[in-house]
């Protein structure tokens, strides 16, 4: 059921058919995250997806560890599962120095002897600029940067910078005046691109917004403890009306009620010139579904990617780069062979363009185009990629085509790949390949539930792996239970250890029907199952599974994993049961 709107905001987004948007951002909203996605002349271009707090751009008060001169780094505990690196090069001397950054050079920076600069134990601020990744801790800094509509304020900085994407003389002119009057003192700032053809007015107001914001951030490092975050970064929904909504942008169109009347309050501070483009989807169907782009999702993850003509490209996402290869497959071409390999090799540089801001693949990239012979052809493609490059935001810089007919390119990295952050390491290939993550599977289920909402019945049975079972429960059976709220309908979730992770059936009934089928037990009743550890991350507890996969959260049951006890219910519940554990039985399971 809709949740009510504030009287104001009840804006509706017009029919799809009629629609002649050529940008939308397309905002699906759920209990557990939010998905944005960005499309062009209705094509996906970009996808981000947020289910926990953003790290990067969050500012931490944190603990050295340790100093390693010989890689002119420090560890610092940040509070976070691995240590963040601190190179120093990143360091920014206390003012009182005589060598104060207003007075160093970035090279002169580097020079310098991080012993000299800090110590074990000592506490600083840090802000994190590259997220966790693989077994790599947060990269930070201690040289903080606040970002803001149309510019970014940088505290015990003095540098006036301006965007390189504004390219008018009189106008960086212009803005550089504004900047130098209306920096703090002890402030540097950053006019970013949004700042072209700004006021001094709509400057300053963002300058006085950033100001304050910094002096909160003191004041909560002030109050607590290291290592602890003093500020985190806004959500995703923020950040993209922030750095992202602007005249290009046709329209915003959000599934949420809530997260509409947020968004429309956010671009009253930030836009306010553009909060009548942001509208309220209703329709029944979801909206990704409505939109094609779930489509697009679904092909998202795959390794081979098909393009129209007939060729395609095969994408391996490694730690260290991302490399993409490009054949001809089925096209065969109509004219000449060098022909059909420059035609073949235009398609693909736009489609590696677009994979570039779908995936959100950053670092180095190799792409191996097919090879050419004629340099005129070599030069007309690498003009080509590059000039589509550049309606990328990401910052990238391409290099020349080799001999070997490679590109390489480095694209700004912050954080995980869009696939990396929707799967996990394949458990049966080795890292070999990707699958869904557990959360993308459990999110699967959810959205198809929702689908299935005509159906008749008031329940779903759903069969699943069990380590699905367990996302879809949530800690202490609150997930299973706010989506029972949500979707008005009973849920009865059964594990099946013959599934893979991606495998699962969902069928419609009643609760009188599945409570026949499945719910005959009772409470105090004494029943057999089988102990594992619990398959959530940071989740230390056991959980029973009984023969017909019932979950069975044991109380104090951490001796008896790897074995069959016997176990007395505490309480029922459709989809899972607590009991104490009274009779250890036989190892069954490793």
């Amino acid at each position: 059921m809709a949740k009510p709107i504030k009287k104001g905001f009840q804006k509706r987004v017009p029919s799809a058919d009629t629609s002649r948007s050529k940008v939308e951002i397309i905002v699906n909203c759920s209990l557990r995250e939010t998905r944005i996605s960005v499309l062009e002349d209705r094509q996906l271009m970009e996808y981000r997806v947020e289910r926990e707090e953003r790290v990067v751009g969050s500012i931490f008060k944190g603990i050295v560890q340790n100093v390693l001169q010989g890689m002119d780094a420090a560890f610092v505990d940040i509070g976070l599962e691995r240590n963040a690196f601190l190179y120093v090069g990143d360091i920014v001397p206390e003012l009182g120095d005589d060598n104060s950054p207003a007075n160093m050079k970035r090279n002169e920076l580097r020079r310098r002897q991080i012993k000299e600069l800090i110590k074990p134990g000592q506490e600083l601020m840090v802000q994190v600029t590259k997220g966790p990744r693989g077994t790599k801790g947060a990269r930070v800094t201690t040289r903080i940067a606040l970002p803001g509509r149309y510019l970014v304020v940088m505290p015990e900085g003095t540098s006036i910078g301006i965007s390189r994407k504004i390219e008018d003389r009189r106008e960086r002119e212009r803005l550089r005046q504004i900047g130098e009057a209306i920096a703090p003192k002890g402030f540097g700032i950053i006019l970013r691109t949004e700042s072209e053809g700004r006021t001094e007015a709509e400057l300053r107001a963002d300058v006085a917004f950033l100001v304050q914001m910094w002096h909160q951030v003191l004041e909560n490092a002030k109050r607590m403890r290291a290592p602890v975050s003093v500020h985190r970064d806004q959500t995703l929904l923020y950040r993209t009306i922030r750095d992202m909504f602007s005249e290009e942008i046709d329209k915003m169109v959000i599934d949420d009620p809530e997260e509409f009347e947020k968004a429309h309050l956010v671009a009253r501070m930030v836009a306010p010139n553009l909060k009548e483009k942001i509208f309220l989807y209703d329709g029944e169907e979801p909206i990704f579904d409505f939109y094609g782009i779930e489509k697009d999702l679904d092909r998202l993850l795959n390794h081979k990617v098909w393009l129209k003509s007939g060729a395609y490209l095969v994408v391996d996402e490694m730690e260290a780069l991302t490399a993409v290869d490009v054949n001809t497959g089925k096209q065969v071409g109509s004219s000449s062979l060098s022909d059909t390999i420059l035609r073949t090799n235009l398609e693909a540089a736009d489609e590696v363009c677009r994979q570039l801001r779908l995936r959100d693949m950053g670092g180095m990239i190799v792409i191996d185009f097919i090879d050419m012979e004629s340099e005129d052809d070599k030069k007309k493609l690498l003009n080509h990629f590059t000039k589509k490059l550049g309606k990328d935001q990401a910052r990238t810089r391409v290099g020349k085509i080799s001999s070997l007919g490679l590109v390489e390119i480095t694209r700004k990295r912050t954080g995980e790949s869009v696939t990396e952050s929707i799967s996990d390491i394949c458990p049966s290939c080795d890292g070999r390949g990707r699958i869904a993550s557990r959360d993308t599977v459990s999110l699967w289920i959810e959205r198809d539930m929702r689908r299935m909402m005509n159906e008749s019945g008031n329940a779903f049975l759903v069969e699943c792996h069990p380590a699905v079972v367990e996302a879809i429960i949530g800690a202490d059976g609150e997930s299973v239970e706010e989506l029972e709220h949500e979707l008005n309908r009973g849920i009865y979730l059964r594990a099946n250890f013959d599934m893979t992770f991606e495998e699962y059936e969902i069928r419609s009934g009643t609760t009188d029907e599945f409570d026949r089928q499945l719910m005959g037990f009772r409470r105090a009743q004494v029943l057999e199952c089988n102990v594992r550890r619990s398959e959530l991350d940071n989740v230390q507890k056991s959980i029973g599974w009984t023969d017909g996969g019932y979950y069975v959260e044991l109380i104090d049951g951490a001796g008896s994993v790897g074995h069959r006890v016997k176990v007395c219910l505490r309480d029922l519940r459709r989809s899972f049961a607590v009991a104490d554990v009274i009779v250890s039985g036989q190892t069954v399971i490793a």
